[in-house]
């Protein structure tokens, strides 16, 4: 592992300016009125910072400012409802049933909005012990308010100062998780590789890119000054986009059979000389990802043009040596590989070129207005809530299991002398999740990381008695745990427990221990009860959600490869057509893999059909990287004039995909065209009568002719029109097993 390359990746990512943000949001007003002798009225202040904090996630700024003025008001509007409930106990309960309900639900508008309800429990939770008489209510939430509208003010100004900063460092994280993602592929070139390993690795990491894809996506299609002003840094930014999205899919694609390729070739060394080569480039992409985040151009060199030069000159002489009849096929397939190796470095070069933000690399680059259309346009109209009050809707069982575990925490909180209602409710909402497996995940990883962040602090104590070194140690840790707070919560859990034990230290020294036993034990309470309400309180399971996923999945996919296809049929499709197909076809796998994995951290009994699911889940995979592969590839010049014996084929695999289709949704069976059967032949025929007349041409030692022209043209082809049959025809029969299930 690259140290440097890590630390340099970590220091120039959004986590950690984010972490700097909130640290100094949170802890600047309670230094200050601490100060003044207010720390009460500084720590409320703190409160209302962190809590705006929560919404202000990576997006586009008009999105972060409008959520963050909302939060404002909605903090403020739930400290004062808190401040006069927490003296009647029964209002308190119906308002915590209420509220928690309320802010769970309007998740239905998408992260963002749930960001806000979160925010929203927090202040009803934190205040929830602290009762209010008079005008302390008011003033009071006036303090948390000024917090809400410092942190509010922090973050905006500081976005006017780099607006472009975090369009950069997403775009920069979109890179290396693409870089991730070709390192990963390198292993099908590796001797004794586990291709299922492999393909499960490539699963996760596709559904990470696309992720990253569409936060990039809104930050500049959604950003009127990125997309809409002339400006050069914004040109750049949208090209690099435009061109790491068209390098993932040249990423993506599968030529061959990896295992056919061992078979022909692992006497040699032939594919090792792959692997490093494709190694290689990941790492150069890595540096171009760091080089956009901390906006430094790349230093340039040769060496990847040597090396790609070295592969080539090498399988010339490999083929030239060891060529036959029986593995010419092998040896085209492996010629189209090194092709699109080669076009990749060349768009890895151009990616290098633009971080110089050279004028004269996006001259002639105009946006298109057409870009918006990559984004998905979230619209806030009440009849969504109102239709998502029904047990049919995920959100509305998660928002009555919510509403019902904290009552159930608040109730037995009252019942124990040394727990504190707070913690044990902030336990609940933050542990319990609208899917089992991310609550199981969020429940294991709150309850080491106590344990561990406990133990780090009480040794920071133990060997550190200086208030000031404590304090310092302190404020790095809030550094460090905010950094972490939305990509790894064991992480955050570890670093935020001893950051929170520090501070009972510095505000009570004297009650500290039975503080940090009160915290420990009142985690574990809240864990508890949030595992029990994820498991027996209307559980959602992945496998009554699936068969959704996989339609999505099938219908993104038929229109995307109906769009690469019409390129053979001599039809016509728009750019922007093409790539919203793409995108649309990427992300539905990506959510299918997302959901298998959640799936199989469910209980054994709740995964059903876990064979079947993994497997379409896999030919969901190879599906999409052949379509990928297909749209890279050129109709041979030999049959763009009439003779279109690629229709056959293509509508057969459209008839296969409308089968597999039709069997998910339980609908009556379509009815089977016979020439559909062999329809494939067509186009198989034409490659075996060049391939026969090769093969006759090889042995009479003919080593260049117009048939080897025809034949590397036309093999790539029809070899992945023959992938995608394959892949399609088994979509079908596991969508049948599926549907007797």
């Amino acid at each position: 592992m690259d140290y440097l390359k890590q630390y340099k990746s970590f220091v120039n990512s959004y986590y950690l300016a984010e972490g700097i943000r909130i640290t100094i949001g949170i802890s600047l007003p309670a230094i200050v009125l601490s100060y003044f002798h207010n720390l009460s009225a500084g720590i409320m202040v703190a409160t209302g910072a962190l809590c705006v904090s929560i919404p202000d996630n990576a997006g586009p700024i008009l999105h972060r400012r409008n959520a963050m003025l909302i939060c404002d008001a909605l903090i403020f509007f739930v400290a004062v409802c808190t401040g006069f409930a927490t003296t009647y106990p029964p209002v308190l309960g119906i308002m915590l049933f209420a509220f928690c309900f309320l802010f769970a639900m309007i998740g239905v508008y998408g992260t963002r909005a749930s960001s806000i309800g979160l925010a929203a429990l927090f202040v009803m939770i934190l205040n929830i012990d602290r009762p209010q008489h008079g005008w302390g209510i008011i003033i009071n939430a006036i303090y948390v308010l000024a917090g809400g509208a410092w942190y509010t003010v922090l973050s905006l100004s500081i976005n006017s100062f780099r607006p472009y900063k975090l369009a950069q460092q997403a775009l920069g994280e979109c890179i290396q998780s693409t870089a991730d993602y070709l390192r990963t592929r390198a292993n099908f070139y590796a001797k004794n590789t586990d291709y299922d390993k492999t393909y499960d690795s490539l699963l996760q990491l596709q559904s990470e890119v696309h992720q990253k894809q569409n936060l990039v996506r809104e930050l500049l299609f959604k950003t009127r000054d990125i997309i809409k002003e002339s400006t050069n840094t914004g040109r750049v930014l949208v090209m690099v986009f435009l061109d790491i999205v068209d390098l993932f899919e040249r990423v993506i694609t599968s030529h061959q059979d990896y295992k056919t390729l061992h078979d022909y070739f692992d006497d040699g060394d032939l594919l090792q000389k792959f692997e490093e080569v494709i190694l290689f480039m990941a790492d150069e992409l890595d540096e171009v990802g760091i080089a956009v985040k901390s906006a430094e151009a790349v230093t340039k060199n040769a060496e990847l043009n040597i090396r790609i030069k070295n592969l080539k000159d090498y399988f010339d002489h490999y083929r030239n040596e060891n060529r036959n009849a029986e593995n010419v096929e092998a040896f085209i397939s492996l010629r189209n590989i090194l092709d699109n190796i080669e076009d990749i470095a060349d768009r890895i070069y151009t990616l290098q070129h633009y971080t110089t933000y050279d004028k004269k690399w996006n001259k002639h680059f105009t946006p298109s207005p057409e870009y918006e259309q990559l984004v998905t346009h979230e619209e806030i109209e009440p009849k969504l809530f109102i239709e998502n009050l029904s047990f049919q809707s995920n959100t509305f069982r998660h928002s009555l299991r919510l509403s019902i575990a904290t009552i159930a925490g608040y109730t037995i909180s009252k019942f124990l002398p040394f727990s504190h209602s707070y913690w044990i409710l902030l336990t609940i909402i933050v542990i319990l999740k609208p899917a089992y497996s991310l609550t199981k995940k969020r429940n294991y990883d709150r309850l080491i990381g106590t344990v561990v962040g406990a133990i780090f602090g009480f040794l920071i104590l133990f060997f550190i008695k200086d208030k000031t070194a404590v304090f310092v140690i302190m404020v790095l840790l809030m550094i460090g745990a905010y950094s972490f707070m939305r990509t790894k919560y064991l992480v955050f859990v570890s670093l935020m427990t001893p950051y929170i034990l520090l501070l009972f230290h510095l505000l009570n020294a004297n009650n500290f221990r039975s503080v940090v036993t009160d915290r420990i034990i009142d985690t574990a309470i809240g864990s508890v009860i949030a595992f029990v309400a994820n498991v027996f309180l209307l559980p959602v399971w992945e496998h009554e959600q699936d068969t959704d996923y996989m339609i999505n999945m099938i219908n993104d996919n038929l229109v995307y490869f109906s769009n690469v296809a019409s390129a053979f049929i001599n039809k016509t499709v728009s750019t922007d057509q093409y790539k919203l197909s793409r995108k649309n076809a990427f992300v539905s796998l990506a959510n299918l893999s997302d959901a298998f994995n959640r799936m199989i951290s469910e209980p054994k009994n709740k995964q059903k059909n876990v064979r079947q699911v993994h497997q379409f889940v896999a030919a969901s995979q190879m599906l999409t990287s052949h379509i990928a592969t297909l749209s890279i590839l050129k109709q041979p010049a030999s049959t763009q004039n009439g003779n279109n014996i690629f229709l056959p084929a293509i509508n057969a695999i459209t008839e296969r995909m409308n089968e597999a289709k039709v069997n998910l949704d339980n609908e009556e069976a379509l009815t089977q065209d016979a020439e559909n059967k062999t329809a494939m032949r067509v186009l198989n025929d034409a490659v075996n009568d060049l391939l026969q007349k090769r093969k006759m041409e090889l042995e009479n030692n003919i080593m260049e002719s117009e048939t080897r022209k025809k034949l590397s043209a036309l093999k790539p082809v029809a070899d992945q029109f023959n992938f995608i049959h394959k892949t399609a025809s088994d979509l079908k029969r596991l969508s049948e097993e599926l549907a007797k299930k």
